[in-house]
């Protein structure tokens, strides 16, 4: 049986790219379904799970993770940084921590490196 991986991330309609000018939203995307698409060709299960940055994120995070099991739950840099984020970040972590606590726990360094994350911790 393949492996589950969650993927949380911002949505990136609704992240700051100010730090990032290079970056737009359709490119943030077009790296997460590369990097999804990749997880899938090596053959694991992946789910996204794309946050806005309010209270529904929680809920989202929320929801994704009593639908099913996972092994391994990669969190993107996005929810990171800016320290701004810090609080949902905390936040996403435990959930992740209370309602998965047998899942492998990964963290990306850009949308570009997702693949490469989750199989530092699992293989498919």
């Amino acid at each position: 049986m393949a492996k589950r991986v969650l993927a949380i991330g911002i949505e990136p309609g609704v992240a700051d790219y100010s730090a990032f000018p290079q970056l737009t939203p359709e490119l943030v995307r077009g790296y997460i379904e590369a990097q999804l698409l990749r997880l899938r060709d090596r053959g694991f299960e992946v789910t996204s799970c794309l946050i806005d940055l309010d209270a529904a994120a929680e809920a989202a995070v929320t929801a994704a993770l009593r639908e099913e099991r996972f092994d391994c739950i990669v969190i993107g840099a996005g929810l990171r940084e800016p320290k701004e984020r810090l609080v949902l970040f905390e936040k996403v972590l435990n959930l992740v921590h209370r309602l998965a606590p047998d899942a492998a726990i990964c963290f990306n360094t850009t949308p570009a490196d997702t693949a490469e994350a989750v199989q530092r911790w699992i293989e498919p």
